[in-house]
């Protein structure tokens, strides 16, 4: 029961995050889901794969919540979110066949510095200047098929990369951030239907998995975040945003190096 009671915890907290500064809860579900599964003795070459498998499936339940919101505020450009989703689920699915392929220690160097470029663009906050119109059918394609991949390997919803990208396409900002929320959910349903496909023939994974799934984790999490996501959502509204936003930039890159500190050493 201990465990259970971690994984509420550390759902509580990654919920609350991912709605107070509008970021993939993947962020901080990865390194501390490592650490869990480090300390219940999980085979070595299978946690960075349990955690990266276990936080995309979390983000089925988390994006549904906030693809709905956004869509009852009118904020999602619906042609947009068909035109990339095709790339999307090729994207996740060649992302997660790349991640059953690369060692846990490669995942984790691949996953630290993500991080790193998450963390640098809260700091930086800079938003690319609106300089062209939204790519034809194949650009978006493609668009998708970069983002599915890197979503899956770094176990995100995307928005990272989809928000710039749809800033830079003269999209408003609240239409680009509910339409990378929407995206969020082919992104969690390649990536998870991925996880799942190429971990269900591997040996030494802990009891009560799916593939790379680790379902104890995925149900307390899932249960947590949806329950503090929109309390974070609140919060943003009433807090110094601004100033949380560097400290949570700063908590990244924390987490970030102790995880390659970890893998290299």
């Amino acid at each position: 029961m201990e465990w259970f009671a971690a994984y509420l915890l550390l759902g509580i907290v990654a919920g609350f995050l991912a709605g107070l500064f509008g970021v993939g809860g993947g962020l901080v579900l990865v390194p501390v889901l490592l650490l869990l599964f480090d300390a219940q003795h999980f085979a070595p070459e299978h946690i960075m794969h349990l955690a990266l498998g276990t936080s995309m499936a979390t983000i089925l339940f988390t994006s549904l919540s906030s693809m709905r919101k956004h869509h009852q505020l009118g904020a999602v450009n619906w042609q947009v979110v068909r035109h990339i989703t095709p790339g999307i689920l090729l994207g996740t699915a060649i992302g997660a066949l790349t991640a059953s392929t690369i060692p846990a220690n490669g995942l984790g160097i691949f996953f630290a510095l993500f991080v790193y470029f998450a963390a640098a663009q809260i700091l930086i906050d800079k938003r690319p200047h609106a300089s062209r119109q939204l790519p034809g059918f194949p650009g978006m394609t493609g668009f998708g098929t970069l983002t599915g991949w890197i979503s899956s390997l770094a176990s995100i919803g995307g928005g990272t990369l989809v928000v710039p990208f749809l800033l830079w396409c003269n999209l408003p900002i609240r239409s680009a951030i509910g339409t990378a929320a929407a995206i969020g959910f082919p992104i969690a349903v390649g990536g998870t239907l991925g996880y799942i496909s190429v971990g269900t023939q591997v040996e030494d994974l802990p009891d009560l998995h799916l593939g790379y799934v680790f379902l104890p984790a995925l149900f307390w999490v899932a249960l947590a975040t949806m329950l503090t996501a929109p309390c974070g959502a609140k919060a943003a509204h009433s807090l110094n945003v601004g100033l949380l936003r560097k400290l949570f930039a700063v908590l990244l890159i924390v987490l970030a190096t102790k995880l390659l500190f970890k893998v290299l050493t």
